[in-house]
């Protein structure tokens, strides 16, 4: 076990939160680097911090074929802490930051959480909780109509019924064609049990 390889991927983890990467391309970030480490070194390593719920791993759910993918998982941390405490800014990353809380949140709350993808864009959180399904977006900001665009129109390709939530820091209500847009405190204090 190579002690510094380890806390490299960790810091890595802890750096990219809520970005999706594959095993294979932190392989080749270590090639970069002149460190041979085999995807399987990675995938323990991760596996590792997993076991010791520093991360947790967010599986990819591809919306339009109904599968798992098992590339270009995303991770989040499990308490904000241990970003701070290796050095890293909270609100330099704060969309990111955003997002992995109401992850931890959907958690809490029993669901079962997967990344979503349709052609070609993302939707944050896919949660379903005893056979129920709710869609979650999460946004920091929603000033610009680029990013309403962004965040509401991902939804248009979805073609179901469950409800359909984008979040952010916005207190004025920007929930539209039956997509509800929530400020984000008043989710996380919601009574959700």
């Amino acid at each position: 076990r190579d002690v510094g390889v380890f806390n490299r991927i960790l810091l890595f983890c802890l750096d990219n939160v809520g970005q999706s990467f594959s095993a294979n391309s932190l392989r080749k970030y270590f090639v970069s680097e002149n460190r041979k480490v085999s995807v399987d070194t990675i995938l323990n390593y991760l596996n590792f911090c997993q076991a010791a719920y520093l991360l947790k791993k967010v599986p990819r759910y591809d919306s339009v074929g109904k599968k798992l993918l098992t590339v270009e998982e995303k991770y989040y941390v499990t308490d904000h802490g241990f970003r701070q405490a290796v050095g890293f800014s909270n609100v330099a990353s704060i969309e990111r930051i955003l997002e992995n809380i109401v992850y931890i949140e959907l958690l809490s709350r029993g669901f079962q959480v997967q990344v979503g993808r349709i052609n070609n864009q993302e939707i944050d959180f896919i949660a379903t909780r005893q056979g129920e399904t709710e869609y979650y977006q999460v946004s920091y900001l929603m000033a610009s109509e680029e990013t309403r665009s962004r965040e509401f129109g991902v939804y248009r390709l979805v073609k179901d019924n469950y409800p359909k939530y984008v979040l952010s820091m916005d207190t004025m209500n920007f929930s539209q064609e039956g997509i509800i847009h929530k400020y984000l405190p008043d989710f996380l204090l919601e009574d959700n049990a």
